[in-house]
C-alpha cells in the first residue's frame, strides 16, 4: 500500500493515517510488563498467554492494512473529483494556455494549505486521470485495488488497449508499483498475442478480463521472452539454458506470469516401451492446464510440432486432473519463420511458439522488431476480416 500525500486537519483521516504508520521497534514487551509488576522479565510470561499478544498484534496489523486500504481508496476517489472539476469548470476539456496558466495559480494556493501532495504536476496528473476513466463508477472500483502510484504510471500511456491490458493485469496479479514500471519497461504489452489482434477482437478479450477477471492464453503467453537475467554468453546448450532457468527459477517464473507454478523438469514420458524428455513442465492455476515447454537452440522446424504433440497428448491422458482443461505447449527457441507457423496451425495443436533473447538489444531496436511484427499479424487477420465482412 502506497504511502498517502494528502494532508487534512480532519481527525478522523488524521487517525487514518496514523494507523497506517509503522511504530517503532518496542521494548520487549515482557521486560516492560515485568518492570511494571515489579517481577522479574523472565517470570512476565506468567503474567499474560504468549498467544494473546499474538492475537494482539495481528488485530494491529489488519486494522492497518484496512485504514491504508480506506486512505489510499479515498485518496484515489478525492484525485478523481479534483481532476473533473478541474476539466469542467476551468479548462473546458480542453487544456488552453490561459487554462494552464489558472491551474498553475490554482495548484500554488492549494499547495500552500495541503501541502506539496497538490503541486502544479499532480494536479495535472489528476486532470488526466479524470480524461481517462471519465466513468465514475469504475474509478470507485480501481481505487479499491491500485494505488495512486500505480495509476499515475497508467494514465499516460498512448494506446488505450494498452492501458486496459496493465491496469487489469496489475488489478489481477496484484503487481507492485516497481513491478509494473518494470512491465512497461519491458513492452509487456507489445510482448503478448492480444497486441497483435485486431482492436475489436482485443477489446473483447479485455472486456472478459476487466467484467471476469477471465484470462486468456493470448493474455499469458509472450513473444520474445527475456531471458537476459540468466547470464548465458556466447556459446551455450540446451542443458545449459535449462539448468541456467532453474537456478533463476523465480525470475523465470516473474517472466512466465505470476500465476504460473514449476511442476517438473526432464519429465519423462513412455510411450511403447520407448522414453521422451520434456524439459520442463509448469502448471497455469487461472488456465487451470498444464504447460509443456520444450527449449531449442536453433530455429524452430516443422518436426518440433510432431514431438510437442506427443507430449500434449500424452499429458492430456496420464497427468490432467478433474476440471482441468486440455495442455498447452510452448516451444521456446532462436527464432521462426512466420509463414512455417501458420502454414502449420500451431494454435490448433494449443502450441506456441516464441524466441528468446538472452541479451537484450537497445530498447529502440526491440520496440522496432516488436511493433513490425505487431503490424505483420495484423495484416494477416486481414483477409479473414474482409472475408466475413463480405458474407454478411
Amino acid at each position: 500500500m502506497i504511502g498517502c500525500d494528502l494532508q487534512s486537519t480532519d481527525t478522523g483521516l488524521e487517525s487514518l493515517l496514523m494507523m497506517t504508520k509503522k511504530p517503532k521497534k518496542p521494548e520487549k514487551v515482557d521486560t516492560i510488563v515485568g518492570q511494571m509488576k515489579g517481577v522479574p522479565s523472565s517470570t512476565s510470561e506468567q503474567l499474560f498467554p504468549p498467544a494473546l499478544l499474538i492475537d494482539i498484534k495481528q488485530l494491529i496489523d489488519s486494522a492497518r492494512a484496512r485504514a491504508a486500504a480506506a486512505v489510499n481508496s479515498e485518496m484515489v476517489r478525492l484525485y478523481w473529483s479534483i481532476g473533473e472539476r478541474i476539466r469542467k469548470d476551468i479548462l473546458a476539456y480542453e487544456r488552453a494556455a490561459y487554462g494552464e496558466q489558472i491551474v498553475h495559480a490554482l495548484s500554488g494556493q492549494l499547495s500552500e494549505d495541503y501541502g506539496p501532495g497538490f503541486g502544479r504536476t499532480n494536479l495535472f496528473y489528476m486532470i488526466r486521470f479524470a480524461e481517462i476513466f471519465p466513468d465514475m463508477r469504475i474509478v470507485h472500483a480501481l481505487s479499491e485495488q491500485l494505488s495512486w502510484t500505480h495509476l499515475r504510471q497508467i494514465i499516460y500511456l498512448d494506446d488505450p488497449l494498452q492501458r486496459e491490458f496493465y491496469t487489469h493485469m496489475c488489478r489481477i496479479e496484484r503487481w507492485s508499483t516497481r513491478t509494473l514500471q518494470e512491465k512497461i519497461q519491458g513492452m509487456l504489452y507489445e510482448r503478448t498475442a492480444i497486441s497483435r489482434k485486431p482492436g475489436h477482437l482485443a477489446r473483447k478479450e479485455l472486456d472478459a478480463l476487466r467484467d471476469e477477471d477471465r484470462v486468456s492464453p493470448d493474455l499469458v503467453f509472450r513473444d520474445p521472452y527475456l531471458l537476459d537475467f540468466l547470464g548465458l554468453k556466447d556459446t551455450y546448450s540446451e542443458k545449459d539454458l535449462e539448468t541456467a532457468i532453474l537456478r533463476d527459477l523465480e525470475q523465470f517464473l516473474l517472466e512466465l506470469g505470476s500465476d504460473f507454478s514449476f511442476v517438473a523438469r526432464q519429465k519423462r514420458i513412455t510411450v511403447d516401451n520407448e522414453d521422451y524428455y520434456l524439459d520442463l513442465l509448469f502448471f497455469h492455476r487461472r488456465l487451470r492446464r498444464l504447460l509443456a515447454v520444450e527449449l531449442k537452440l536453433g530455429r524452430f522446424r516443422a518436426a518440433d510440432k510432431g514431438q510437442m504433440e506427443l507430449y500434449l497428448r500424452w499429458l492430456e491422458k496420464h497427468e490432467c486432473q478433474p476440471g482441468e482443461e486440455s495442455p498447452l505447449g510452448l516451444i521456446l527457441c532462436a527464432g521462426k519463420s512466420a509463414e512455417h507457423v501458420e502454414l502449420l496451425e500451431l494454435e490448433r495443436s494449443g502450441i506456441r511458439v516464441a524466441d528468446y533473447l538472452t541479451e537484450l538489444p537497445p530498447r529502440e531496436v526491440l520496440e522496432r522488431r516488436l511493433h513490425q511484427a505487431i503490424q505483420a499479424a495484423r495484416e494477416r487477420f486481414r483477409p479473414a476480416l474482409e472475408g466475413s465482412e463480405e458474407s454478411k
